[in-house]
């Protein structure tokens, strides 16, 4: 899948979390000091939709059950294997893009 315009930068100001859909999946964006990044948007655990959890410093904790995930690599807290996708962000002038594969995949 091509680079799909996610949302503006000014709708993400650093410490934002925001949850966007992109091709139906639900994905979390966040800023975590002025670096984007673009992870899968349903928590492993119980599907709890991380882009309406919180944002501290880099870790996305899910609002469901506050398994933290780092925004940076996708792992969780206290089992790096436990991880959820991460995808590619590109910011190009005042707009985020994220590219997700086109069965959904990680392609980050």
């Amino acid at each position: 899948m091509p680079l799909v315009k996610a949302a503006s930068l000014a709708d993400l100001p650093p410490g934002a979390l925001l949850a966007v859909r992109i091709g139906g999946k639900p994905v979390a964006l966040c800023n975590s000091g002025g670096q984007i990044h673009a992870l899968d948007g349903e928590c492993p655990h119980n599907g709890g939709p991380h882009g309406h959890g919180a944002l501290h410093g880099t870790m996305v904790v899910c609002p469901w059950h506050a398994w933290e995930f780092d925004c940076r690599t996708g792992e969780l807290d206290y089992n790096p294997e436990v991880r959820v996708a991460r995808y590619p962000v590109t910011v190009v002038g005042g707009d985020v893009f994220v590219e997700i594969g086109e069965d959904g995949a990680r392609t980050a």
